[in-house]
């Protein structure tokens, strides 16, 4: 082999050698986001709204999460004590999401979940009249 075709052969070989043996980068696992809704139910309607969340929300969650729209959802409610005060709000739901991308298709992804389990337009219980939006936070972990 003439020196000329070693040396085209080396440049054609060497490249990947050296990306074969050249460890990957690790890319970092994304960031949990938690989206968190504060309600506050209207008087006199506190056992209506707490069968809505057992009955509907609840079977609607379950869809979505099946679906991957979110990892896992817990339900929260103050502990009020003797002489305490009391909380603006009276439902805390806490959305557990795999990441920020997860948090741009979660109201999508929700929306589509209560499609399925109820096609017929107009069909969904609605908890209008029963409580009030009182916030919405997005939370991260702190680490």
């Amino acid at each position: 082999m003439a020196p000329r075709d070693a040396l085209r052969s080396l440049a054609l070989v060497l490249p990947l050698a050296l990306g074969a043996s050249t460890p990957a980068t690790p890319r970092p696992a994304p960031e949990p986001v938690y989206m968190v809704y504060y309600w506050k139910v209207r008087p006199g309607h506190e056992a209506e709204y707490a069968a809505y969340v057992r009955d509907v929300a609840e079977k609607i969650d379950a869809e979505a999460q099946k679906a991957g729209v979110f990892e896992s959802v817990t339900t929260f409610m103050p502990a009020i004590q003797t002489g305490a005060a009391s909380a603006d709000w009276t439902y805390m739901r806490v959305f557990k999401l795999s990441s920020w991308a997860a948090l741009d298709e979660f109201s999508a992804g929700l929306d589509a979940a209560g499609r399925r389990l109820y096609p017929t337009p107009g069909s969904q219980p609605s908890s209008a009249g029963m409580r009030d939006l009182v916030r919405q936070e997005i939370w991260r972990e702190f680490r």
